[in-house]
């Protein structure tokens, strides 16, 4: 009986390590660009993304080489369940992000309270792919429908 107990406890210890596992975007990420697709304007030249939590706030570090070989570095903070200021995409004064299961996030991008982007992110089974489907606002301030694949590096 106490060998069960010893057992059913480490069995739950395993499970509630992996319940509160590290979101599986955290990390180094580079853009796939035969896998993505860009109706919002030229395609980048290269582009790397880099995520770190820290007690709940998600930090979203990129840097882009556009089309035009200049490179343009941006920051971006979110929680949760909450609106955060950003001033990483033009024309996005907030952004709104909702954990939808262990790999998606979605996140709404806002300007003066209204939405006016959309952004579905989401990490493979495997962990080695990200795929994120912007609609409406891009970090560039354009409109359009974009689909960026990243591999984890």
């Amino acid at each position: 009986m106490r060998r069960v107990l010893t057992l059913t406890l480490v069995g739950l210890v395993f499970a509630a390590g992996s319940a509160f596992a590290a979101d599986p975007a955290i990390g180094t990420w580079t853009l796939n660009l035969t896998k993505s697709k860009f109706t919002s304007g030229p395609a980048p030249q290269a582009a790397t993304r880099v995520y770190s939590e820290s007690g709940g706030v998600y930090t979203l570090e990129q840097k882009i080489t556009g089309s035009d070989g200049k490179e343009v570095s941006s920051k971006a903070q979110y929680r949760e369940g909450q609106d955060d200021t950003t001033t990483a995409i033009s024309g996005v004064d907030s952004v709104h992000a909702t954990k939808v299961n262990a790999n998606t996030w979605d996140f709404s991008l806002k300007s003066g309270g209204k939405e006016v982007g959309h952004a579905h992110r989401t990490v493979s089974a495997d962990g080695k792919t990200l795929t994120v489907h912007n609609t409406g606002k891009q970090i560039t301030g354009a409109t359009g429908d974009d689909t960026l694949v990243f591999d984890k590096k």
